[in-house]
């Protein structure tokens, strides 16, 4: 039996999947829910944060966890906001708080499978380490001695390239779902690395219209090398494979199976060898709604690693399970990014 005390985001809560046994919406001192709870029998307090008044001070959540046992708690944090970065959640940590996240998802996961302090020791080394880098960071600048800027000497040598990392995506069973992961790939990857170092391709297709984003490209067949050399001073390349006959100029390629019954009969039809083929690559289940004992299955009958489940996502935010995903295909480093990703959250890991 669990408890939600919630405010801009009473409407989200409403999805959650646990037996609610009572629900307070407005805003409160962290006083007032400690007295409100400190006798009240529950399994779990799920907290909209935005329902304490001036949410993002240490100090509210110090005094809640003096009424209420911090292993009780779930809160569900504004994303990409500075709550959701190492150094206030170390804080959390550091009153005892371990379960958090930016979705009901995460929430449910929480529920099912609250976090210890080993889920979450990552991220209290993650701000230790950028508080201490900080520091020597103002120390180097304030030794420095006070002298003119150098001339810069003119490079003889001609400007090298930095080649792009080239990622592409292929769907294994039919309408896997890639042009929508490859955009919101992009989405995150944008954030991290700056819109003007990441694109997206398709090839002899026109469905990243739909999108109406700049920085993805249609491209014929026959352009699609002279392509990769024009962008080839990006950061990263996304590159939907589906309408593309070679591979060999991705840096690395994510196989997607939406592993509904239909979808894979289908496919075992078409190919009953398809996943020998897939052995040793990068498989990812995507739109899957299967849980971890599912995905085990799964790979035990098919005799292939998979490399992440990917859950139904809204495509329209953005999401803490792709930038987790990103950050497993070492694209980006955890706490790069705003949105709490997997290395911050933990919640998806698979």
């Amino acid at each position: 039996m669990d408890v939600v005390v919630s405010n801009k985001h009473s409407n989200e809560l409403l999805d959650i999947d646990a037996d609610i046994i009572k629900n307070v919406t407005g805003e409160y001192e962290a006083a007032e829910i400690g007295e409100m709870f400190k006798d009240f029998f529950f399994d779990r307090l799920i907290i909209d944060v935005t329902a304490f008044r001036n949410y993002a001070d240490y100090g509210i959540y110090q005094r809640l966890v003096q009424y209420l046992d911090p292993d009780k708690l779930i809160f569900l944090l504004p994303e990409g906001t500075s709550l959701c970065t190492p150094n206030f959640l170390s804080h959390l940590i550091s009153y005892g708080i371990y379960n958090f996240t930016t979705n009901v998802s995460g929430i449910n996961y929480l529920l099912k499978k609250p976090n210890t302090f080993k889920e979450v020791e990552h991220i209290a080394k993650m701000a230790s380490s950028q508080e201490e880098k900080a520091k020597e960071d103002e120390l180097d600048e304030s030794t420095l001695p006070k002298t003119e800027p150098p001339q810069k000497v003119p490079d003889t040598k001609p400007a090298g390239r930095r080649p792009a990392i080239v990622i592409g995506v292929r769907n294994v069973t039919a309408s896997a779902g890639a042009t929508t992961l490859i955009y919101m790939m992009k989405k995150e990857l944008s954030v991290v690395y700056g819109q003007e170092n990441v694109v997206a391709l398709e090839v002899d297709k026109n469905d990243f219209a739909y999108f109406y984003d700049k920085r993805m490209f249609s491209v014929k067949q026959i352009d699609l090398r002279n392509t990769l050399e024009k962008f080839s001073n990006m950061k990263v390349i996304l590159l939907d494979l589906n309408g593309c006959r070679q591979d060999n100029f991705c840096n690395d390629i994510i196989y997607l199976i939406e592993p509904s019954t239909l979808k894979l009969n289908r496919l075992i039809q078409r190919n009953r060898i398809i996943f020998q083929s897939l052995m040793g690559k990068k498989v990812v289940l995507n739109q899957s709604i299967l849980q971890n004992n599912d995905v085990f299955d799964f790979e035990t009958e098919a005799g292939i690693k998979i490399f992440y489940n990917i859950p139904p996502l809204d495509e329209r935010k953005r999401n803490s399970v792709i930038a987790d995903f990103l950050s497993r295909m070492g694209l980006i480093e955890g706490g790069e990014s705003t949105v709490s990703s997997g290395k911050i959250f933990g919640l998806f890991r698979r």
